[in-house]
């Protein structure tokens, strides 16, 4: 075979491989290879950011004199339509071109030509898809966030309606102090306003742009980056351009936040379960947020916050996913962080599905008031009560702890809550016990005593909940 043979031969070979590199080799990806790589069956979902950003790099080049303005025009026309077949469903994605940035650039230079081959100037895979996830992650923090401030307004307004509704506090699950049901509530709202703020802290930190880091040097081209961070609605563009391209941080961020959050709803998920059960009995959740049982008859299974709990350790596994696949990265771009998208797009699906299957079901929930009520009886919940009475009675608080205890080991062998005992059975043990005693046993005296900021007290269960309403219409 002669030279002119064999150069014929090498370049033939080469135009059948990726046409984005095709060039530096003499053969065709392998079959499974090209499979194995390839991106384009998750990472098409950024379809939109990527024509997105082209657009506006499209711009920037005609500004800079790299495009005429009809080759920009040409580009954007063909963007439009090529955006439209996608959402119309036709349009024809190929593993063979790797990824969605490909496709598009694949379509485009097919439908407009040669033009199609100018809009990678001065640009990286590397940037477009550090610029892709960043204005994708942006629009589903944006979509998100009323999500979660729809779960607290609910969430607020039923601690509102309950905010004289009795019921035991626990801790170790043990009957502890009486409190209401609405302060409970908004003990989750406090939760979920930390999750909220995480979620603003993470939005404000990924909102920078990476576009013009091309590869992981820059480009030579006399590009404005400022244009595009501006176009694409970002606060400034990134100061380097090695850690434009290789930085994941925001994802591992919104991850973390998402597995805090999950972590949350997954608390309030076993105490649904555990309320919702016969042996405690102290909600109503509606037909419709539950299911029954193929065998048993009698079942009302409380399916979504089973699910919603399940679904945390899938969020954590991403999170912990994210955290080891950028641990031993060298700078800049390594191929591993194609492996990003998967852990972070079901991650933001099963946040946004659980935050919404929540933000549905809560202010539906129905309390019953009487056997919250009856169980805040059980358990020796004033107990705090009378060893602060003492207290007050000028018994040092060691000496009241040990006397009330000696009043419950009575009560339990007695059957008697402390309400229940009379003044002399109760002067047994402190001579300073007087009639009085019963204005702070009661379960209503208990909780109205708490009357101060964070309190149990329901005018200030009513108070809290109105200064967290107002936090959200600040929003």
């Amino acid at each position: 075979m002669s030279n002119n043979e064999n150069s014929e031969t090498k370049n033939a070979a080469a135009t059948q491989t990726n046409q984005a590199w095709g060039g530096r080799f003499n053969e065709p990806v392998d079959d499974f290879v090209a499979r194995f790589t390839a991106s384009v069956n998750f990472d098409q979902r950024l379809y939109r950011q990527d024509i997105q950003g082209s657009v506006a790099h499209a711009s920037m080049l005609c500004k800079a004199g790299v495009l005429t303005e009809d080759e920009r025009d040409q580009i954007m026309l063909g963007l439009q339509e090529i955006e439209a077949q996608i959402e119309a469903g036709e349009f024809p994605w190929s593993v063979d071109l790797e990824d969605v940035h490909m496709n598009i650039e694949a379509a485009l230079t097919a439908k407009i030509g040669i033009v199609g081959k100018k809009l990678h100037t001065g640009r990286s895979r590397n940037d477009q898809v550090a610029t892709d996830i960043r204005l994708w992650l942006r629009d589903q923090i944006d979509h998100i966030a009323p999500i979660l401030t729809r779960l607290q307004d609910g969430l607020i307004g039923l601690a509102e309606r309950e905010a004289n509704t009795i019921m035991p506090g626990f801790t170790h699950l043990q009957t502890a102090q009486p409190v209401t049901f609405g302060h409970h509530l908004l003990a989750w709202n406090e939760m979920l306003e930390r999750d909220y703020s995480r979620l603003q802290d993470c939005r404000t930190r990924l909102n920078q742009s990476p576009l013009g880091a091309a590869a992981l040097a820059g480009t030579t081209y006399p590009i404005d980056r400022q244009f595009t961070a501006q176009a694409l609605a970002f606060d400034k563009p990134t100061e380097n351009s090695l850690d434009s391209v290789s930085d994941r941080d925001f994802a591992i961020e919104f991850c973390a936040f998402a597995s805090i959050l999950m972590t949350h709803m997954s608390r309030m998920s076993e105490e649904l379960v555990l309320w919702t059960s016969a042996q405690f009995q102290f909600i109503y959740l509606p037909d419709r947020f539950c299911t029954g049982s193929s065998i048993m008859p009698q079942k009302k299974n409380p399916d979504v916050p089973e699910l919603v709990r399940g679904k945390t350790g899938r969020v954590n596994g991403h999170l912990i996913s994210l955290l080891t696949l950028m641990k031993s990265q060298p700078l800049a771009y390594n191929k591993d962080n194609q492996e990003d998208k998967e852990p972070l797009f079901d991650t933001v699906d099963t946040v946004r599905d659980c935050l919404r299957a929540f933000a549905d079901m809560i202010p539906a929930i129905e309390s019953r008031e009487d056997m919250m009520y009856e169980a805040a009886r059980r358990g020796f919940s004033t107990a705090t009560d009378l060893a602060d009475y003492l207290v007050r009675k000028g018994i040092a608080f060691r000496d009241s702890h040990e006397i009330v205890g000696k009043s419950v080991a009575y009560g339990l062998a007695e059957n008697k809550d402390l309400s229940e005992m009379s003044l002399e059975e109760l002067q047994q043990f402190s001579t300073e016990i007087s009639a009085d005693v019963f204005e702070v046993l009661t379960l209503e005296g208990s909780v109205a005593a708490r009357d101060h900021l964070g309190g149990t007290a329901p005018a200030q269960v009513v108070a809290a909940a109105h200064r967290a309403k107002a936090r959200l219409d600040e929003r």
